[in-house]
């Protein structure tokens, strides 16, 4: 009673449960480099729309965007390693007070205690 749909061998091979289409991943893939090579060869794809407006981001922003968003959002692991853990360096301590500045006489005239 054993069939290939559960054989170990066919779960292996299985994509993970978070990982996207690889056919809706290949049409996003391919409209988001396209629309980059677009706008790096064609001028005219790099103004704006009445209808649209900024072609850009349209041909490129939003395609790149969609292709994020089929891996939920995840951040590089560079970034994630980054922001764990604790800063580095001593903690900031807060400023003594500094002391009054003592009155000097102002001698811009030559008479000494004479203000201006």
């Amino acid at each position: 009673m054993s069939s290939s749909r559960h054989s170990p061998r066919s779960q292996a091979s299985a994509p993970p449960a978070s990982a996207p289409d690889p056919q809706v991943l290949r049409g996003v893939r391919q409209a988001a480099l396209a629309g980059l090579a677009l706008v790096l060869v064609w001028p005219a794809a790099r103004g704006s729309s009445e209808w649209l407006g900024w072609l850009p981001l349209w041909l490129v922003g939003m395609p790149w965007l969609a292709w994020w968003s089929l891996y939920r959002f995840r951040l590089p692991k560079a970034l994630l390693r980054r922001r764990s853990g604790r800063r580095r360096g001593p903690q900031a301590r807060r400023r003594t007070r500094v002391p009054a500045r003592v009155a000097r006489p102002d001698l811009r005239h030559g008479s000494p205690g004479r203000a201006v």
